[in-house]
């Protein structure tokens, strides 16, 4: 797949030279990206040199450093001779995650992983991988819960996550719907007066999982998944009374949930679903004094058993890297300069 040479650097105990020779002369151009962009990525984040040779390139700097620089293009390699497409963002994420699996040492020997690990989830359409320590995490929750909150500032890719995870399991067959809820805190759920039928009255509310659902699911068979009712978009006022089985359940904008709308969403969960609760705690949008049913939820469902909450910080922001900096600032610092994806939250 690979053929690695490893040539031994000046005088420096703590300097490597390895070369990477990649096999198939298309991927590698892939790898490298146009213009050798990808590799300019890898020599700013990790400050080595990677000099690109044919389909070979030459990795120098720290032992560490060029450690994590070959993990990351291996990992890479792999995806694209799975038939996947390399984006800047894959690049980032790769390089995020080489860098975490030196913090994740393998016991009992303390050797550090040879290979990227990294969890993914795949439609027909679209295959996405974590780009971040707790994107795996919050995947693989996801795949073992029943219920699982995703809690953090917006560009952490929690939403888009829980609907590609949703998809999957439609896709599989392990469910046979999707609903999609959030609260309309901006007309306070009373929707009568808006113009339109439901689905167009919510529209503009749900957006965000409807941009997840067409990235990870043809457009055409969502219309008629919608159509059909398999995908239902309903506004949070309307799970009153129902018990939801077979389902993925997503309640995304969770924050501005109060105390009792919570509990009525959460115990709509019904035989072989899945709930998965996003929101960002630092966004409130509720009246003064209205206490947000996700930060209560957070702290009554604390270590029940077939409940997991995964958290993300501005760390694990996958959007425009300025995006990471603004949540920084206005958690009351500053983070470095540094590269970032796009995706939705």
């Amino acid at each position: 797949m690979v053929a690695k040479h490893e040539i031994q650097a000046g005088p420096s105990a703590d300097a490597s030279h390895f070369v990477l020779t990649f096999e198939n002369n298309r991927h590698a151009s892939e790898l490298f990206g146009q213009f050798d962009e990808h590799l300019k990525l890898l020599e700013k984040q990790l400050s080595v040199t990677a000099v690109p040779r044919g389909n070979s390139v030459a990795l120098s700097g720290s032992t560490l450093a060029t450690h994590q620089a070959r993990r990351a293009l291996d990992y890479l390699y792999d995806q694209l001779q799975k038939g996947s497409s390399l984006e800047k963002s894959d690049v980032e994420g790769a390089i995020r995650m080489a860098q975490a699996a030196d913090d994740q040492l393998t016991l009992p020997t303390l050797e550090r992983k040879a290979r990227l690990s990294m969890s993914q989830i795949s439609t027909r359409k679209k295959s996405i991988a974590a780009r971040t320590p707790a994107q795996d995490a919050y995947i693989r929750a996801m795949e073992r819960n029943e219920l699982v909150f995703g809690v953090g500032p917006a560009g952490t890719g929690k939403t888009y996550l829980a609907v590609a995870h949703a998809a999957q399991l439609l896709e599989r067959g392990a469910i046979e719907k999707i609903i999609l809820s959030r609260p309309a805190v901006e007309a306070g759920e009373r929707l009568g007066f808006l113009p339109g039928d439901m689905k167009e009255k919510v529209d503009p509310y749900l957006r965000p999982l409807y941009d997840a659902l067409y990235d990870m699911i043809p457009g055409e068979r969502v219309e008629r998944a919608i159509a059909a009712g398999v995908i239902e978009i309903a506004p949070l006022a309307f799970m009153r009374g129902r018990t939801l089985t077979n389902a993925a359940v997503i309640l995304d904008e969770a924050q501005n949930t109060t105390s009792m709308q919570m509990k009525m969403f959460l115990t709509r969960l019904g035989e072989n679903s899945r709930m998965v609760v996003t929101g960002d705690p630092s966004q409130v949008d509720l009246p003064r004094g209205v206490k947000s049913g996700l930060v209560e939820a957070l702290s009554v469902l604390d270590g029940v058993e077939g409940v997991s909450t995964n958290r993300f910080t501005d760390k694990d922001v996958v959007r425009h890297p300025l995006v990471a900096r603004i949540v920084a600032a206005y958690e009351g610092r500053l983070v470095p300069s540094s590269g970032g994806a796009k995706d939705d939250d």
